[in-house]
Order: structure tokens, then sequence, then C-alpha cells
């Protein structure tokens, strides 16, 4: 596609080799060096596609960049999806589109490079261990320029990629936003207790009262993993996802079929956080382990009780995290409530390829106040964090 580099683009996951996208950094577990993500593995990725919740039906047709390495194999390779729409993607671009088709534009369908219904920062350049990783990452840019440029599309989109690989996109013509998410940061604590030591004494007190209270009438809480996330776990967890997402948004995006792939080909990497009542579970949130995060991905609860949204979201989630020695805990997007307990600004980036020059001096424009909010908002919500004074006060990006 680009000069002497050969990268192909497949629809599928069924058509990619597990052993040989498992071999990119970061998608597997065990690699020399690496961190694994478990949304860039094949087993999350094709358990999407098979389950009909990632497809052309619903709006997301695989294009995904494989660079070759001449031996059967790859070494470097892209997610991307050409799109219908702008659901699932959490980086808000209804705006531009709106602007373009106003001014007589087109603007979808376009290319998103990112992980479905997922608002995890993670590689999106990804290369083998073995390869040169520069040579790649800069031949999977303009390979998706190229893309973009074949299918005539308004954009391509970059989302939640690693701050390290936004100079690649910068370099080729890319755009660069920024936004907010609340991360938490395991300090070496050995226990919860540790972590409430370093906050003021009325923020501490406030959260021990919130947990108490999260757990009035009887309500415990269990943690499955592995063999415990059976069929009968996942009817009863998919029961509060429909019942809670139909409600903030409409029309959930997973099937129930999701959940039993990632039960058979990931288990060990999934946490369900579940809420009991009398002997029946009423709420749970799944989360994904990766070798230095948990992510938090979504909850629901066929119950409505005070402050056991906050319990099972974010507090079950930071006393995994100290447990297991994870570095962070990632509650997903947005929510200044999760400052009050713990979860700290983070920068999140993403990069943006416009091919209309009106609409992209203009994005260009609009993305830099965007940014220096983004660094203001920041500084502010870091100074009304919880910790004491002198304890941490920001997050690593």
């Amino acid at each position: 596609m680009t000069g002497d580099v050969k990268i192909r683009v497949e629809t599928s996951f069924q058509d990619i080799s597990k052993d040989s996208w498992d071999g990119l950094s970061g998608a597997a577990k065990g690699q020399p060096g690496g961190l694994y993500n478990p949304f860039i593995s094949h087993a999350y990725l094709s358990s999407l596609e098979e389950s009909g919740s990632a497809t052309a039906d619903t709006g997301w047709l695989g294009q995904h960049l494989l660079m070759e390495d001449g031996n059967g194999g790859f070494s470097g390779a892209l997610i991307c999806y050409l799109k219908n729409h702008s659901q699932g993607e959490y980086v808000f671009d209804h705006g531009w589109a709106d602007a373009l088709e106003r001014a007589g534009g087109r603007y979808y369908p376009k290319l998103q490079c990112s992980v479905p219904f997922t608002p995890a920062t993670g590689p999106r350049l990804l290369s083998a261990t073995t390869a040169d990783t520069a040579v790649v990452r800069t031949s999977l840019a303009a390979g998706l320029q190229e893309l973009a440029r074949r299918h005539n599309v308004s954009s391509a989109h970059v989302t939640f990629l690693l701050e390290d690989e936004v100079s690649t996109f910068e370099q080729a013509g890319f755009l660069h936003r920024t936004d907010q998410q609340f991360h938490f940061l395991n300090d070496g604590y050995a226990s919860h207790n540790d972590f409430l030591e370093t906050l003021a004494s009325r923020k501490r007190k406030a959260l021990k009262k919130e947990r108490r209270a999260a757990l009035e009438g009887g309500i415990s809480i269990d943690w499955l993993t592995g063999k415990d996330l059976t069929e009968s776990i996942w009817d009863q967890f998919f029961a509060f996802y429909i019942d809670t997402g139909s409600r903030k948004w409409g029309r959930p995006y997973l099937t129930r079929q999701f959940y039993s792939l990632i039960g058979e080909r990931m288990a060990d990497d999934v946490l369900l956080v579940m809420a009991k009542r009398n002997g029946k579970y009423i709420a749970g949130a799944i989360n994904f382990i990766g070798s230095d995060a948990l992510y938090g991905r979504h909850w629901g609860a066929i119950e409505d009780h005070p402050f056991l949204h906050f319990e099972v979201c974010y507090h079950q989630a930071i006393d995994f995290a100290i447990a297991k020695g994870l570095h962070r805990v990632e509650a997903g997007a947005q929510g200044e409530h999760k400052l009050a307990r713990g979860y700290l600004p983070a920068t999140t980036h993403s990069a943006h390829f416009i091919a209309h020059p009106g609409l992209k001096r203009a994005v260009a424009d609009y993305l830099e106040r965007e940014r220096q909010e983004v660094e203001q908002m920041s500084d502010i919500l870091a100074e009304h964090s919880p910790f004491r004074k002198g304890q941490r006060q920001e997050i690593d990006d």
C-alpha cells in the first residue's frame, strides 16, 4: 500500500491469525517487557465481531491494516473500522459532522481506529517485538492516510492512543486532541486503609460512611473471575446491563453472546464485581485485568440502592487493584464524581486526519482552544483532590 512496505487490509478477525496477532506488543501475556492490554488481544476483538456487537451491520466494518513481514506473518497492525456513525466512540465529533454537512459536504463514512465501545487508552500502532518500532509506526500512519484516500472518506480518527504515539501522527499531518478521564494510582498501598490515610480527614470519613451505607440492608460483594464466570452468572449480569443500558443509552451495544465468548477465551482477564442481597445478585460491574491496570467498563443493576454504584464500580476496583498489586485503575470515560473517591485527572489523546482543507483549519483552531481548556481544568480539579496537602496531587498520563 505504501511504497516498498506491504500493508494489506483485512475486514474480519476470522481471517487474521491469532498467533500472529498476539505476537504484537501488548496483545498477549508473557511477552518480554510487554504490558498486556486485554482490549487489543485477538480474543477480545474477535469476540466483539463474532458476537455481532461490532460488525458491518452495526456500523463497524473492519478495515484492519496489517504490515507484512515477508515471512507469512506481520510486523505491525492498526485496528481500524469504516463507520457510518459516531456511536460507541467516547471522543465526540458530532459537531464536526454537522459543520461539514451544513457546508454541503459528506462526513460519513469515516475511518475509526479504536477498540469498539471501549474508552481505554492503549497502543494503536502495534508492532512485533522484533520489528523496528519507528518504521512500523510511520508506515502504519501513512497507510491509514492512503486507506482514507482510497475510500474517499472525510476523515480518519485514532482515539485513546498512547501519548508516545501522538508525534508519529502529528508528523503525518494528523491533528492532536486531548480529553480527560479519572484514574486511581496505586502508590504501593498495602491495604485500602493505607490509601485512606493519604486523604484529608473529612474526605476519609465521608468515604467510610459512604461505603457503610452502600452495604446496608444486608448487601454483600463478590469478586468473580476465571471459572466463576458461568453461563448463569453471565445471564444475570447481562440482565443488569440491559436494564441499565437501555435507560442510559437507549440501545445497549453488546450482545449476550459477547459475554459467553469472552468467558470462553479470556475468563482470567475478567473481573465481575457482583452485589448480592437476600441470596440474589442485584447489581454488577465488569472489569478487565491488564498486566499493570484494572479497566472498569460498565455496570448494571436491577435494584436501586444509595451509593451502591460507587461501591461496586469504584471502591471495589481500588480494593482489587491494591490486593493484586496493579498500578492503576481506569474507570472509564468522564465522571468528575470520581475525584472525591480517589480518582485523579488523567489526560487522554487522539489523532485526527481531516481531508477537507476548510474543515481541517476550523477543527485545528477548535482543538488548540480545547487543549488549553483541558489542561486548565485538570489543574483546577487536581487542586480539589481528596488527598492531604503534600500527598500525591496528580496522576501520571
